[in-house]
């Protein structure tokens, strides 16, 4: 799918995992540094699919490391990776929900995929759970910033 969308070959090492990226022989409009990012979304977690939204100009991905808010405690790490997922992939889902933004909790970060918009909405609600919020009290204000941005975007189509 990946060579594809952006006429690129991939050489896959199964010993390393290490991917080389090469513009196919035949690729017109080649985008190898795109692929690139698409991978790298695959490799922190993401599905294939989830991925290839990279492939559009406006799309961004951001990639919060944990440790920041852990250290170098492994429990602390879990600890925090279990309140970003949730019972059952909850809270993950509610984040994804009300930012529009794609949420991969994968290793020791958590990444996101979505508009500038989208990334950054998600970005504050994974680094306030990080840092200990409260749940509802970061999901109700997810909900405030998703509303404040729905008018504005509506002030533009009346103006």
């Amino acid at each position: 799918m990946v060579e594809d969308a952006f006429g690129v070959s991939l050489a896959v090492d199964s010993e390393t995992g290490e991917v080389t990226v090469k513009l196919a022989s035949s690729a017109e409009e080649a985008d190898p540094f795109r692929s690139l990012q698409v991978l790298d979304a695959i490799g922190k977690g993401f599905a294939p699919g989830r991925a290839m939204r990279l492939k559009d100009d406006e799309t961004y991905m951001d990639v919060i490391d944990l440790r920041e808010y852990a250290g170098k405690s492994r429990n602390s790490l879990e600890r925090i990776k279990g309140r970003l997922i949730g019972m059952g992939g909850k809270a993950r889902r509610v984040i994804e929900e009300l930012s529009g933004a794609y949420i991969s909790v994968y290793g020791h970060t958590v990444s996101s995929i979505g508009t500038k918009e989208q990334v950054k909405l998600a970005g504050t609600a994974i680094r306030k759970l990080s840092s200990g919020g409260v749940h509802k009290a970061v999901y109700s204000e997810l909900q405030k910033e998703r509303s404040k941005a729905k008018l504005e975007r509506l002030k533009l189509w009346e103006d």
